[in-house]
């Protein structure tokens, strides 16, 4: 399983790391410690944490972030993980589903919304901040619609967007589009490698880290994120087309012809 350290939660979450610690010290993430003692947090972890970034989104200060998440934590069972809890808002209240009951956590202004089922130890994230900042989708399309006009504000949205909702697919791999064709290449890498650890193997995304790897010159591990991407999705067209290419290049003649006769029964069946 993948884990983050604290400077991959800045850049995913847009937390502040004073904010991190803070919570971390309050008790309501408990993160694994890894080399020289830094923490490591799970996909889980930064969940817990999105629901504190959708509150800084909504510009409540950071000791109330902490004051609140604290609050709900030490009202928590004791002997009940937090992934074995629903807490949901109704109304203006934060509330606790345990089993057949409900209780009361926090009845301020900001809502925390999870939706989970405590029988299997599930749980996911649904921030209802009445003054938080717009949804993931909100922030992907107002990406998608700079793009044309002004690059670097539609990399600030698609970061939005990934930062509210780390699996969102379509806004990693914009992003990585985006910064690839602005020529930060090592960005670009970074935001398709989390997106594969956080999202999968989706095979758009090994196909464009395999662009991302030839135009960076690595030649071999183009070709290892284009088989990935393949095994993923036989269907690609274009990734058959670049591997062909690629194998030729690579003095890899029997492969190179296998994967450019797939290209052109793929393009001709589009064609028909």
């Amino acid at each position: 399983m993948h884990q983050y350290g604290v400077r991959e939660v800045e850049k995913l979450l847009r937390l502040p790391r004073s904010t991190i610690h803070s919570l971390v010290k309050a008790g309501f993430v408990s993160p694994a410690r890894g080399p020289r003692n830094t923490f490591l947090f799970s996909f889980q972890d930064l969940i817990v944490l999105r629901t504190a970034q959708a509150l800084a989104a909504a510009k409540v200060p950071a000791k109330r972030i902490t004051r609140s998440l604290k609050d709900l934590r030490r009202h928590l069972p004791g002997d009940m993980p937090l992934s074995g809890l629903s807490i949901g808002a109704v109304g203006d209240r934060v509330v606790v589903k345990e089993g057949a009951g409900r209780w009361q956590a926090d009845s301020g202004q900001y809502l925390l919304a999870f939706d989970g089922d405590p029988a299997d130890g599930s749980l996911s994230v649904i921030e209802r901040a009445r003054a938080a900042a717009a949804s993931a989708e909100d922030w992907f399309d107002r990406g998608h619609g700079l793009e044309g006009e002004d690059a670097e504000a539609a990399r600030h949205a698609y970061e939005r967007a990934v930062a509210s909702d780390p699996v969102h697919l379509d806004a990693h791999i914009n992003l990585g589009r985006l910064l690839h064709e602005t020529g930060r290449l090592a960005d670009a890498e970074r935001v398709y490698r989390n997106a594969i650890a956080v999202c999968g193997s989706d095979p758009v995304l090994l196909y464009n880290l395999g662009v991302l790897l030839e135009d960076m010159g690595r030649k071999n591990e183009a070709m290892e994120a284009y088989e990935r991407a393949l095994h993923r999705d036989p269907r690609l067209a274009d990734c058959h087309y670049n591997l062909a290419l690629l194998c030729e290049e690579l003095n890899k003649p029997k492969q190179a012809i296998r994967h450019m006769a797939q290209y052109r029964r793929l393009a001709g069946s589009k064609s028909d």
